[in-house]
């Protein structure tokens, strides 16, 4: 089997990446809280099995001064009791556009996301979980390795 770093991706493909960083940063300058973005970021990146995504967005979360106990929750949000109601929204929304293969988005979960996000903001949240699945496409379906410090990886 073939591997693929990152870094040969980022060259390789590079209006690609390009683009994809281009939608993060209107994500970003869309006024979405940084936590709120990063823990769906993460959920997501955890559905979809990708360690790369998972890494990464785990050390922004951290270097964000999230909470660590929603870092820790985040899989089990609807449990955990520590996450705001826009967070919950957020969150729900994520799983079910993340789950689009299986099912049609859940109306319920659309209709939550609509009562705690303005119109422009569950745009732009819809669009940041777009972006974050087509990541985990790419990082896990090329297998890309997690940025681990050098004495974690062994």
């Amino acid at each position: 089997m073939t591997t693929y770093t990152y870094d040969e991706f980022r060259k390789t493909a590079a209006p690609v990446y390009a683009a994809l960083v281009a939608i993060g940063k209107a994500v970003e300058g869309a006024g979405l809280e940084t936590s709120l973005t990063e823990l769906v970021r993460l959920r997501v990146s955890q559905i979809n099995g990708c360690a790369f995504c998972m890494q990464h967005h785990l050390a922004v979360s951290r270097h964000a001064g999230i909470a660590s106990e929603k870092i820790d929750l985040v899989a089990g949000w609807r449990d955990a009791g520590i996450f705001s109601e826009r967070e919950r929204a957020a969150l729900g929304w994520a799983e079910s556009l993340t789950g689009i293969a299986q099912s049609h988005p859940d109306e319920a979960a659309l209709a939550t996301a609509q009562k705690h996000f303005s119109h422009d903001e569950l745009l732009f949240l819809t669009v940041a979980i777009g972006q974050i699945n087509m990541w985990n496409r790419i990082g896990a379906g090329l297998h890309l390795p997690p940025s681990l410090p050098r004495k974690a990886a062994s």
